[in-house]
């Protein structure tokens, strides 16, 4: 196995990982919102991740395989929103109730954390096998 394709297996955490971010601030950013009718209301929104792991094209470094996370959907949350009773509210329905998204705030923020975390691993991955690539390198000075 190539020693370079720890770039790539980083490489596609990190891509994967910024997905999740990017799904996490859209739920953060819409976690406030409100809506006249349940079906209009916004729904939290998660990535499904799936680890790939193929063979390469015969006559490619063999027959090693290689490996990567890829993101395969991202699928809508399925409890239903939040109901408050607002009747001032310009969006409130005939009986004075407007619907909240059904993001949790606790869960979006633990998500963001787990995702950052995930995302700063990677990037380590990459610094070190780059130093250890280097150290290599230099053995023949």
């Amino acid at each position: 196995m190539s020693s370079f394709k720890i770039f790539d297996i980083a490489g596609s955490g990190m891509s994967a990982q910024s997905v999740r971010l990017n799904t996490v601030a859209s739920n953060l950013a819409n976690a406030e919102s409100v809506s006249g009718s349940a079906e209009t209301a916004y729904r939290a929104k998660h990535p499904v991740f799936e680890a790939v792991r193929a063979q390469l094209a015969a006559g490619q470094a063999g027959n090693n395989p290689s490996a990567a996370v890829q993101v395969t959907d991202i699928v809508e949350d399925s409890r239903a929103p939040e109901m408050r009773y607002q009747p001032g509210n310009p969006l409130a329905n005939a009986d004075g109730y407007v619907f909240a998204p059904n993001v949790n705030v606790v869960e979006e923020m633990v998500d963001m954390i787990s995702a950052s975390r995930a995302y700063q691993n990677n990037v380590e991955v990459l610094n070190t096998s780059k130093e250890l690539l280097l150290a290599t390198l230099r053995l023949g000075q």
